[in-house]
């Protein structure tokens, strides 16, 4: 028998998404934001609500990455999730990371985060909190690729679990897409 739940901000597994910006002085931010995904080939959606320095930032510069935490980067991941630039203008350095500009926008990449997307803002809406953005590009280090294609097993990214207030790495793979169904 199922349980009901209600409704609530769940769903599994849930990215821990780190959002890049400049402000207008080229000081760079991150966010931690775990409401997000792919909306459309090359689109992603992220509700980020208005008070954030970094919505702040997108909005003028019309430009963000986002990364995907990883293992080696709980703590620090966390830390931008909790600690608001508006309060804590050098936070990047406290955490221990460190922004290089990206070559295809005005959004700064960080080394220690393997995997970034390139961000065009095509969109902001304040009263739903909907960040949309245009995908420019992907950069990974080559140590999460094998054969040139991201490797899970190297890569380690992390998920947010709503439920227990968690983060959980992504475990193995257990089958393959658009293959293991024609079995039936």
């Amino acid at each position: 028998m199922k349980k009901s739940l209600g409704a609530r901000a769940m769903l599994y597994p849930m990215p821990v998404l780190i959002i890049g910006s400049y402000d207008e002085n080229g000081i760079p931010n991150a966010m931690n934001a775990a409401w997000g995904g792919i909306s459309e080939e090359t689109e992603i959606s992220i509700c980020v609500s208005a008070d954030h320095k970094t919505t702040e930032n997108i909005l003028k510069t019309g430009a963000f990455t986002v990364s995907v935490a990883d293992t080696e980067n709980v703590i620090a991941a966390d830390y931008v999730g909790i600690v608001s630039a508006n309060d804590v203008p050098d936070k990047i350095a406290r955490c221990g990371w460190h922004a290089e500009k990206s070559e295809d926008v005005n959004a700064p990449l960080f080394a220690e985060l393997p995997f970034a997307l390139a961000c065009k803002l095509i969109s902001y809406d304040e009263e739903s909190c909907r960040l949309v953005g245009e995908i420019v590009n992907i950069t990974a280090d080559e140590r999460i690729l094998t054969d040139g294609k991201i490797d899970l097993a190297k890569f380690n990214p992390i998920t947010y679990d709503p439920s227990g207030h968690g983060y959980v790495a992504l475990g193995k793979q257990v089958g393959r897409a658009f293959s293991d169904g024609k079995k039936i």
